[in-house]
C-alpha cells in the first residue's frame, strides 16, 4: 500500500509532495495578539489575497508543498490554510504543536503541570488533532511540532516531547522541532529517540543557526534530518547572516551529507496583530526574508560553490518525500 501524508484538503501520496519547502508559516502571531484586536484585528479577505499571492509565487519556482508548523498558540489556522490550498492547488501540511517556553503560552498548560495532568491532557490534545481531526474541521495535521529554548529543554517542554514521541509511536507522524540560536539540537534528537521516536520521522529544524559543522554532525550522525530553514532571517532572534549558512552548508554537502538536509525560509507571511516595526537598518537586513529567495540567491550561490542539481533536488523534495515514508536518510 503505498504510504500518503495528511494535507489540509486531505491525505497525498507521498510521491505527490514534489518540490517542497519544510518550514513556513502563512500566518502566524505571538501569544498575546489576541489582546490587540482593536489596532491589529485580522481582516481574513485582505489576509487571503495576500496569502494566495504567496502561495502563487512559490509554484512559479515550482514548489509543490509547504510544511507550514505553527503552533497551536501561535494562530494556527488550518481553515484559513485550506482556503489557501483550494484557490491555489499548493499543498499545505499543518501541524499540531506548541512553542518553546519563553515565547509559547506556558500558562495554560503550566496550570495543568502544577496539577499533574498536563503530560496527559497534551497526549490526549495531539491524539485527537492526529486521529480526528482539529476543533471539529476535520483536518488532520500531517507533523507534530515540538520547540526547545536556548541552551535547555525546560521541565515545560519536555512535557510535549514525551507526549509526542507517545503519539507518535501510535501514529508514526513526522515530528518536527524548533532550537532556539543554534542550540539544543544533539539533545533534542538523543532525547526523541531514547522515547521511542523512529529517528527517520524526524527534523531537527532551525539547525542553520549555528555555523559549525560538527555540531550538524553530531546530529545527523543519529539518523535524523536537519532543517537549513531560516534563510534570509538574518540577526533577529540570534540567527547568523545568510554567506555563513552557506559556508556551512556547502563543507556538509561537499562531504556528502544531501541525503538529510532540508531546506526553507520559516518566513511568517501575514502577522496576526499589528506586524513588527523594523528600523531602516533591520529592514535592509531582512530584506530577503521571502520565500523565492533559496531560489533568487540561494540556489545560484550553492551552484557556483560546485553543487549539483541532484543535491539541490534532494534538500527541495527528495529528503522530504523520504522523511514522511520513514526511509532512512544514507548516514556518513
Amino acid at each position: 500500500m503505498m504510504k500518503t501524508v495528511e494535507t489540509v484538503t486531505g491525505p497525498i501520496f507521498i510521491d505527490q509532495l514534489g518540490k517542497t519547502l519544510i518550514h513556513e508559516h502563512f500566518i502566524f502571531g505571538y501569544p498575546g495578539y489576541q489582546g490587540d484586536v482593536t489596532l491589529g484585528g485580522f481582516k481574513e479577505e485582505e489576509a487571503l489575497e495576500t496569502a494566495i499571492g504567496i502561495a502563487r509565487l512559490m509554484q512559479r519556482y515550482g514548489v509543490q508543498t509547504v510544511v507550514d508548523p505553527t503552533p497551536n498558540e501561535c494562530g494556527r489556522d488550518p481553515l484559513f490554510l485550506r482556503k489557501i490550498s483550494e484557490a491555489t492547488g499548493l499543498q499545505i501540511i499543518c501541524a499540531t504543536g506548541y512553542y518553546y517556553e519563553g515565547e509559547g503560552a506556558p500558562p495554560y498548560f503550566k496550570l495543568r503541570q502544577a496539577l499533574g495532568t498536563a503530560e496527559e491532557e497534551i497526549y490526549q490534545m495531539f491524539k485527537s488533532e492526529i486521529t480526528e481531526g482539529i476543533a471539529g474541521t476535520g483536518i488532520k495535521p500531517g507533523i507534530i511540532k515540538l520547540a526547545s529554548s536556548k541552551d535547555e529543554i525546560t521541565e515545560y517542554e519536555q512535557l510535549f516531547f514525551r507526549a509526542a514521541a507517545r503519539i507518535h509511536q501510535e501514529t508514526g507522524i513526522v515530528i518536527l522541532t524548533h532550537t532556539q540560536e543554534g542550540t539544543m539540537g544533539p539533545e533534542q534528537a538523543k532525547m526523541l529517540i531514547e522515547l521511542g521516536v523512529d529517528p527517520n520521522k524526524i527534523v531537527i529544524g532551525h539547525m542553520c543557526g549555528n555555523t559549525n559543522p560538527d555540531y550538524h554532525k553530531e546530529v545527523m550522525e543519529k539518523g535524523v534530518r536537519i532543517g537549513f530553514d531560516r534563510f534570509g532571517c538574518q540577526v533577529l532572534a540570534g540567527t547568523p547572516f545568510d554567506h555563513e549558512r552557506v559556508t556551512t552548508l556547502l563543507s556538509l554537502l561537499k562531504e556528502g551529507y544531501e541525503d538529510q538536509i532540508l531546506l526553507a525560509h520559516d518566513t511568517v507571511n501575514i502577522w496576526l496583530g499589528r506586524p513588527p516595526v523594523m528600523n531602516e537598518q533591520v529592514a535592509k537586513i531582512m530584506e530577503n526574508w521571502q520565500p523565492a529567495h533559496i531560489f533568487e540567491n540561494i540556489l545560484p550561490v550553492l551552484r557556483e560553490g560546485g553543487i549539483n542539481e541532484q543535491q539541490i533536488d534532494k534538500m527541495l523534495g527528495i529528503n522530504a518525500a523520504a522523511l514522511f515514508a520513514g526511509e532512512p536518510a544514507k548516514v556518513i
